[in-house]
Formats: structure tokens, sequence, C-alpha cells
């Protein structure tokens, strides 16, 4: 069996045998860069046992901080589901849904790059305390103004904008705080359980959302996601400060931004990563937009339905982050692969006929839709440094969420123009097309072709190396 590597670092020199068979750490070369040299990185050799498939949650800070972002998750995605049908039950317009979207995540494209400033700067754990009780704080006074049937469209933008503002600090810190969590070891399994903890959430939220949006009204959603938030930050304070494996802040100094994109455009691994999660996030992530007007104009299910297909999403979702746990190496060719399908799974829910077609269309490419966000994630998080990681990953967030901001509008747009068949159409062949060009010109970079042997005993389809 040989060892696959997860990313590209300086050259390898060192091999520690002292960790268990099949698992080996990779240090990089010192090097004469400003930055610390690389962490260990966990190389696999060989399928781990089924019984490392969670080997992350032995981490007892860990299981810890997992077991409460289920129902930080469950409670999330309930709101998300109530603020946008809310929206569009007082709106009647999905382009006002599209909005939402847009002022939700709008900050993030102005202000991510210096979320990573302040997460390389500050205490990881302090920092997520403080941005959940401000979201919890938020959702309150949007379930006072629901419950009071007060509520406007623009106080719904208002506080998405609001909550838009923390996410630049929050979801980069808890990217990075994984790691602090967990170590290098542990760290690629922590981030595959960690995205299939929000799509759990996703599976949960949503069916709730749905009930209580047809019972009780959109504010109760907003008042359990309070809640949540509450619990969050308590169990941010139950945790070990002790067992944390911290960074050392980073010194205020001039052009760390600059210093920070330089990075990713020097690494290729983490610069396409990045290109293809920015391209997936403006069409493919802008699927809630869609999905409502599936709901509401063409299958006439109503909020329920509108619930039950983003759970059919995170049914789809959780699976694949399940699967990601037994992915024994993380490369860029995967990362863009997944892409691909992922796009054309989008592209083939738009020719679905009925609801069940629909359905089980939504469940495949909430699979791909994680098994993409995994592997570009890991390769990203494990292909740069620790002491520059806040600013890397505040750049993957800004694609992530920043091309939604983006994508929300415009997708919201076509549906309004075209119809939801031709915005889900849209969503799919976009980023299929993209994953093609890009494979392409990788390939041609690195001179690989692919190598299809259906013949004889040793049947494969490769990408390898071109002969000279």
């Amino acid at each position: 069996m040989s060892a696959t590597s997860v990313g590209h670092c300086a050259p390898i020199h060192n091999f520690t045998h002292t960790q268990p068979p099949g698992i080996f750490f990779v240090t990089a070369a010192p090097t004469t860069s400003a930055f610390p040299p690389t962490e260990p990185m966990p190389v696999v050799s060989g399928r781990a046992p089924w019984s490392d498939s969670f080997s992350s949650l032995r981490v007892p800070n860990f299981r810890l901080f997992a077991i409460s972002n289920i129902l930080a998750m469950s409670g999330t995605w309930m709101q998300r589901i109530a603020q946008d049908w809310l929206v569009l039950t007082l709106s009647h317009s999905v382009t006002a849904v599209g909005i939402t979207v847009a002022m939700q995540f709008t900050p993030m494209l102005f202000f991510g790059l210096y979320g990573g400033l302040i997460v390389d700067r500050y205490s990881k754990r302090m920092l997520l305390m403080l941005t959940q009780s401000t979201v919890g704080l938020l959702s309150v006074l949007l379930a006072v103004l629901a419950l009071t049937h007060t509520i406007q469209v623009w106080h719904v933008w208002a506080i998405a904008f609001v909550v838009g503002l923390v996410t630049v600090v929050d979801n980069p810190t808890r990217q990075v705080f994984v790691n602090e969590l967990v170590g290098p070891r542990n760290l690629r399994n922590a981030i595959s359980i960690n995205s299939s903890v929000f799509q759990l959430g996703g599976l949960i939220g949503p069916a709730i959302a749905g009930i209580l949006l047809d019972t009780l009204g959109a504010g109760w959603a907003f008042a359990v996601n309070a809640v949540t938030c509450v619990i969050t930050v308590l169990t941010l304070a139950a945790l070990k400060k002790s067992k944390l494996i911290r960074s050392t802040p980073l010194p205020r100094e001039k052009g760390q931004l600059k210093e920070g994109l330089h990075y990713i455009a020097s690494k290729p691994a983490i610069f396409w990563s990045i290109v293809m999660v920015a391209i997936l996030s403006v069409f493919a992530l802008t699927t809630p937009v869609i999905l409502a007007a599936f709901a509401n104009d063409t299958f006439k299910v109503g909020a329920s339905g509108y619930g039950l297909f983003n759970t059919l999403v995170a049914a789809g979702a959780l699976t694949g982050g399940l699967l990601s746990t037994r992915r024994t190496g993380v490369r860029l060719r995967t990362v863009i692969l997944m892409g691909g399908i992922w796009g054309l799974l989008q592209s083939l829910g738009a020719i679905m006929p009925n609801e069940f077609g629909f359905g089980a269309t939504l469940v495949a490419l909430g699979v791909a839709n994680l098994l993409f966000i995994t592997a570009a994630n890991s390769l990203v998080q494990m292909s740069s440094n620790i002491g520059i990681r806040g600013r890397v990953m505040s750049v993957y967030v800004l694609v992530l969420l920043g091309g939604q901001a983006i994508g929300g509008p415009i997708m919201g747009w076509i549906v309004s123009s075209y119809g939801p068949n031709v915005g889900m159409a849209v969503s799919g062949i976009v980023p299929a097309v993209a994953a093609v060009v890009i494979g392409i010109h990788l390939a041609r970079r690195h001179e690989l072709r692919l190598s299809v042997s259906l013949r004889g005993p040793s049947r494969r389809i490769a990408i390898v190396r071109a002969a000279h």
C-alpha cells in the first residue's frame, strides 16, 4: 500500500512511525518562508478500519462540541427556512427571497478577509461565544416581531444583514476552531463529521420548520434558534481549556491581507479548490431560492413541501458526509470531479416530471454536495500553514457565502423570469461546464491524460501522466 498525500506543502523529509499502523505523520522541511513549518499532516496508508470512521469523537472536547452543534445547526436551518418562507408569504416574490439570501451573505463579500485577520489574532473559543450570543439576540428580535404580527420584509432583510456581519467572524472561526479541538491527526475526520453534523441539522431543522410554519408560524422557529444559540454558548464555556491545541496569536503587522492572498495564489490545491467553491456557491448553493419556487409554483406543496425538499437535500448530504469519513486521501482532482458531478445532478432535477423523481434527485445531489464540500474544505485546511489558516479559511468562506450573495438575486431573477426549471438547469450546467474546463486546464498543465482499460483483470479508468 502506498501513502497518499493530502496536500501541497514543502518537500517531505520526515516520517514519524510512532502512530498506529496505517497512519503516518508527515512534517514539512524547514523553508525560508515567513510562515512556520506546515503542521504535521496525517497521511493514510490503506483504508482505516470501520472503528476509526468517527475517531475524532474520541476527543472529549470535540464530542461535546459536536453534540451541541446538532442542536445549533438544527436551529440555524429552522431560522433560514422560516425566514425565506416568511419573506415569500409577505411579498409573494421569489426575487424578494433572493434578496434575503443576498442580505445575509453580502457582508462576507466586503468584510470576509478582515474576518480572517480577527480569527488569526484572537481566541477562537471566545470569538464563537460572542458571535453566538449576538445571533441569539437577533433571533429573539425576529421572534418578537413575528409573534406580534408587526414584522415586515425590510425587518427580515435588516436582521439578515446583521447576522451576515456576525458570520464574517463566526464562520471562519468555526472552521479553524476544529483544529484546536482535535489537532492535526484527526482534523480531516473531524471536518467530515462537522459537515455531517451540519447536514443532520439540515435534516431535522427544515422538517420541524415546515411543521411550525403550518401550525404556529415563523416566530416560534426563530425562538427555537435563539435557545440553541444559548446552548452553544454554554457548551463553549464548558470545554476544557487545558485540552485545546491553541495556535500562536498573529501579531499586528502591515500587509497581512495581501500576504494571505499571495499564499493562496501560490498553492494550486488551495487556489483551484476555492475557484470551484466560488462557482458552485454562486449557482448551485442558491438551491433554497429555486426550491421555494418549485414548492410554491410547480408542485404546489406549500411550506411543508418546501421543508421536505430541503430535508431531502440534507438527507443526501448527511449520507455524503458519513461516506467522506471513509475517504483515505484528498486530491485536487477529487474536488473538481465531485463539483462537476454535483452540477450534473443539479441540472438533472430540472427535467424531473413529478415530485418523486425530483425528490430522488435532491437526495443524490445532496450526497455529491457534501462529498465536494468535505473534500474542498479538507484540502484547503490541510494544505495551509496553521499560522495563516484563518486568513485562508476566510477567503474560502468568503467565496462560499459571498457567492450566494451574488447568486441569490441572479437565480431569483432567472426563476421569476423563466421559471424554476430553467433556474435549476442553469444552476447545474454552469458548474458542470466549469469543472470540465478547469479539469482540462490542469490536465494540460501537468501533462495528464485519461487512461481507460476495459480488458483483462486490470480494468480501470484512471488519470495518468502522458508518455513522452
